[in-house]
């Protein structure tokens, strides 16, 4: 792992976008607990519970290292003038509307933060000529695909929500502008994320929620999904260090070893994070009921529209790059979770 300090000894400076956010939080946490600044980005939207972002923020508010700004992506003239002034080394963009089910109600929120907030991003990484910028995708990404575990050198063309198309296409932005401008660009792939602090629309939350209120949950495809849940503080660790393997621009094809993602004609590369190991959703409920000691009412439903059955990373580039993986067991994650919400809602 790399110094944290740049060369004349301050703290390396990190801008994050979406540090109110379930992901950001933890990432912000960790890189202020390894010393570096972090000055967060967040539009505190209501797509959820408002008051569980501005805890978010509170917390980190405490750290001496940590600022932030509230405004939205699509504000380029204020992102600009945060970015300009804490002139940092390193962006890791986050922020992003979130949502595969609210993408069928709302497209338009995702073209507006997903679309042009990001490109505000990439432009403002252009400008101060960062050392390294790194961009959330999703493994949405591969829609239809079939063929697992999933691999960053896979075809990805059959996304099935807006959701999805929005973060291939900030993919391709990403790369058009590592080729343009030779800017060092990382887009990480993320799979199920859960843990403490969790987002209130996402399924464990929701599980535990209605479990503990005797409502009934909803299953779809009839409990036959699949999904590769991967614990929130693993995320935030890869990401961490992924920040000191920014991708160089190979002299040839030929250059780039097998399995890697790196373009053959940019400083750009994409990375799976992932648990590398794909669950039962229904083996993930009975986690729950065990560690809630109570049993879910269970409502099953058809697929819902825009889903896909499976997800499930192949997590070997990553490892090769940081000399980690995720692999925190399903049982322990939902424990931490399970823990964190008794004490926040007092249930």
């Amino acid at each position: 792992m790399t110094d944290t300090n740049d060369i004349q000894g301050r703290a390396r400076r990190v801008l994050v976008t979406g540090t109110a956010g379930f992901i950001g939080f933890h990432l912000a946490q960790l890189l202020l607990a390894e010393g570096f600044q972090v000055h967060g980005y967040d539009g505190l939207t209501d797509y959820y519970d408002v008051n569980l972002k501005r805890r978010r923020h509170q917390m980190l508010l405490q750290h001496p290292g940590f600022q932030a700004t509230e405004g939205m992506l699509e504000d380029e003239e204020k992102l600009w003038a945060v970015a300009e002034g804490f002139q940092p080394q390193v962006i890791v963009h986050l922020a992003a509307q979130a949502g595969v089910r609210y993408s069928l109600e709302n497209p338009r929120a995702y073209i507006d933060s997903n679309i042009v907030g990001t490109f505000n991003v990439i432009e403002a990484a252009r400008k101060l000529e960062v050392e390294h910028l790194l961009m959330a995708s999703t493994s949405s990404v591969y829609g239809a695909n079939e063929d697992m575990p999933f691999t960053e050198i896979e075809r990805t063309e059959t996304q099935l929500t807006i959701y999805a198309a929005t973060k291939k296409a900030n993919e391709n932005m990403g790369h058009s502008y590592a080729h343009l401008w030779n800017l060092p660009t990382t887009m990480f792939r993320f799979f199920t994320v859960y843990g403490p602090f969790g987002r209130p629309d996402l399924a464990l939350f929701k599980f535990v929620d209605a479990i503990l209120d005797g409502r009934p949950i909803d299953i779809y495809n009839n409990g036959e999904m699949y999904r590769d849940f991967t614990y929130v503080t693993d995320l935030a660790r890869a990401i961490r260090l992924l920040i000191d393997a920014p991708p160089v621009r190979p002299d040839s094809a030929d250059a780039i070893e097998d399995g890697d993602s790196l373009s053959p004609a940019a400083p750009f590369r994409v990375v799976n994070i992932g648990n590398s190991d794909k669950i039962r959703l229904l083996d993930f409920i009975e986690a729950i009921e065990r560690e809630l000691g109570q049993e879910a009412i269970r409502n099953y439903m058809p697929m819902q529209m825009g889903d896909v059955p499976a997800t499930w990373a192949d997590a070997s580039l990553l490892q090769r790059l940081t000399g980690y993986r995720p692999q925190t067991d399903y049982r322990d994650g939902i424990a931490q979770f399970v823990t964190w919400f008794r004490n926040y809602y007092q249930k």
